[in-house]
């Protein structure tokens, strides 16, 4: 049997194979209010048809300011509750275990007026805007948002939460050195403000339910941090709760030339040094489109997890295909048999 198709187990995920869709936003709210709709039913309902073991649903903002665009979902109120329940009860029918990420965008909320951040410092990039630097009691609200968006992700049925602390939104903008210039408890402990919510979104789930973090694991500007800097911040995050780290790269901003060398599994080894360092499992992402390149990854002990986006984004069954060319028994639902048939 291919690694891709062994079950995994943490605590309450119970994975009928190894394949992740990861968080990739839809910008698909045509109403502008936050609430998934049709589009969301179809995109993920079809690729629990197709085969993958872990599904985690789209950025979800925790606020209406922290969404990136406002096509974006939120969970920042209880009447997002139905929708999403929706979702997940359809998702568990096929088998797939499904989570949310959790996220708030800070200064790179487009369409906030004005988006906020740790500090007045504007994202380098064309039409973003001069950012409001929080005040310390805003920090403590936001954590205490995070920690009722979990709340309602365990009332919609999820099955993990995953809170996002990568590519330059809130939470990386807090333990990044170039923007967290603060004078208060949270800007001389830059990893505090992710520490706090990781505790917060941990009391509000239940003891058995995993707790994912995405981490950039390097940044690419000029003086960013590196692997070995953010070690340090991801056991903080560990020891306040989090299970499982998904680990990826850079979003703090336009990366330095040479620096960001893109190919299949160009993140791998990131991933494998925090799990080595820090003795806890994680999710590989990066390019990984090639069945061959997925499994390898497994074969090669570098991950616990993989997670396929663009392909997936192409490919919906995926892990059907994954399963064909692997040699494994695919994962084909009883109406779609006969298209596999010789």
């Amino acid at each position: 049997m291919a690694k891709l198709f062994t079950p995994y187990q943490l605590k309450n995920l119970n994975l009928k194979n190894r394949i992740v869709m990861p968080p990739m936003c839809q910008y698909a709210v045509e109403t502008g209010d936050g609430m998934p709709g049709e589009w969301h039913n179809v995109h993920y309902i079809s690729r629990a048809v197709g085969g993958t073991g872990l599904i985690i649903a789209e950025m979800t903002a925790i606020h209406p300011d922290g969404r990136i665009t406002n096509e974006d979902t939120g969970i920042w109120d209880d009447h997002f509750i139905p929708a999403w329940r929706h979702i997940v009860d359809e998702v568990h029918r096929y088998g797939t275990q499904i989570g949310i990420q959790l996220g708030h965008a800070g200064r790179k909320a487009e369409d906030a007026n004005p988006p906020v951040a740790p500090s007045a410092v504007r994202y380098d990039g064309e039409g973003y805007k001069e950012p409001h630097a929080l005040t310390t009691a805003e920090v403590e609200q936001l954590i205490q948002a995070y920690g009722e968006a979990a709340r309602r992700a365990v009332e919609a049925g999820f099955d993990t939460v995953e809170i996002h602390g990568a590519h330059g939104y809130l939470i990386h903008q807090f333990h990044s050195p170039l923007v967290n210039q603060r004078e208060d408890e949270y800007g001389k402990d830059l990893p505090l403000f992710g520490e706090r919510v990781v505790q917060a979104v941990r009391a509000a789930v239940p003891a058995d339910m995993a707790v994912i973090m995405r981490v950039s694991a390097r940044e690419y500007v000029e003086g960013g941090y590196e692997v070995e800097d953010i070690i340090e911040t991801c056991r903080r995050y560990r020891d306040a709760g989090v299970d499982l780290l998904h680990v990826s790269s850079g979003g703090e901003g336009p990366a330095r030339k040479g620096a960001m060398q893109v190919g299949p599994g160009y993140q791998v080894n990131m991933a494998s040094q925090l799990r080595d360092a820090l003795q806890i499992p994680v999710i590989a992402v990066g390019l990984l489109d090639e069945f061959a390149d997925a499994e390898r990854v497994l074969e090669e002990d570098q991950a616990d997890l993989v997670a396929v986006g663009r392909a997936m984004l192409r490919d919906p069954y995926w892990a059907i295909h994954a399963a064909k060319e692997l040699g494994d028994e695919a994962p084909v639902p009883q109406p779609y048999l006969r298209g596999y048939h010789k």
